[in-house]
């Protein structure tokens, strides 16, 4: 009688762990495509890197496109993935409008798209979830940093990220959430730099030219491209980065961290490049008919001068 007893219970726990092993092997085995936006910036080759690397680590059958910064080579590779039937869609979106066609389009061949880095405004029954990080409080944290620095008082200007980009709206509208609580604080120009060093660097001249070194307190740089742009342009007007102009931003890559040790910026913000591990478990949790919230926070921490050698040996 234990004989039989024992025999079943191995029959179930092995019947069990074929069952197990059939449905890690499916998720093994899932064809993901992933519709970057482009290598604008430093963190977006780190953060494609890390997505490639997790979805090697996992098994897929991994379809990769660069939209090249144009919205237009996002829709085609999402409709060309469609075509090839992928299992699921992840899309970094460009800008925030001109996707419900191409989400329906998703939508009606049964195949899920999760959003990761930026959100987006079509309704939410069109995507799975959202994964990244809180830029409105992203742009928050580096205006309370820079409130306390100067207390209060700071002639700002402000290197804005590509226009429509959601991580370039909600930032500027968390930092300018801050800074209205203080009246000495006011951003006197605002521009986009486009997410890069060259077009940090060209609009901080302009800035420079337009209202001298001397009144111009700090820069808040969406990203630190910018940041590491506008860094040297004040330096090529004579001025020191970091003590005369102050400068803050976002994304924590590397090349921040050297320029932070040779005391030339002096805070930023991580937007960590790890989000794909979070993108990958909502898509296999939605396809295992599991629960997905709408929205998942990636978290980060700011960083400061005193700890950016360390980081930088670290992270290059």
């Amino acid at each position: 009688m234990k004989s039989q007893i024992l025999n079943k219970a191995i029959k179930l726990t092995l019947g069990c762990s074929v069952v197990a092993f059939a449905s890690m092997s499916a998720m093994a085995e899932l064809t993901v495509g992933f519709a970057q936006t482009g290598s604008e910036s430093g963190w977006r080759t780190a953060f494609t890197n890390a997505t490639k690397a997790e979805a090697e680590s996992r098994g897929y059958n991994f379809k990769f496109s660069d939209g090249q910064g144009k919205q237009e080579n996002q829709i085609k590779a999402i409709r060309s993935f469609i075509a090839q039937g992928v299992d699921g869609i992840v899309l970094a979106p460009l800008v925030t409008t001109g996707w419900d066609k191409v989400l329906k389009e998703a939508q009606r061949a049964k195949i899920p798209v999760v959003l990761v880095d930026r959100g987006l405004d079509s309704d939410s029954s069109l995507y799975v979830t959202s994964v990244g990080s809180d830029f409105t409080m992203e742009g928050a944290m580096i205006g309370a940093w820079l409130a306390v620095e100067t207390e209060g008082t700071c002639d700002i200007v402000e290197l804005q990220g590509a226009v429509g980009a959601d991580a370039a709206i909600k930032r500027q509208a968390g930092f300018a959430n801050v800074i209205q609580n203080f009246p000495g604080m006011e951003i006197i120009a605002s521009q986009t730099g486009s997410w890069s060093a060259t077009g940090g660097k060209e609009v901080m001249e302009s800035f420079l030219k337009t209202y001298g070194g001397d009144n111009i307190c700090a820069v808040w740089a969406h990203n630190d491209n910018m940041a590491i742009g506008a860094a040297q342009a004040i330096k090529e007007a004579g001025l020191k980065p970091s003590k005369d102009i102050l400068i803050g931003s976002v994304d924590a890559i590397a090349d921040i961290f050297k320029t932070m040790a040779d005391g030339e910026t002096n805070v930023t913000l991580e937007l960590s490049p790890y989000q794909g591990a979070a993108a990958f478990d909502a898509l296999e949790d939605h396809l295992a008919g599991k629960d997905v919230p709408k929205r998942i926070t990636v978290p980060g921490g700011l960083f400061y001068p005193d700890t950016a050698a360390a980081e930088y040996a670290n992270r290059k």
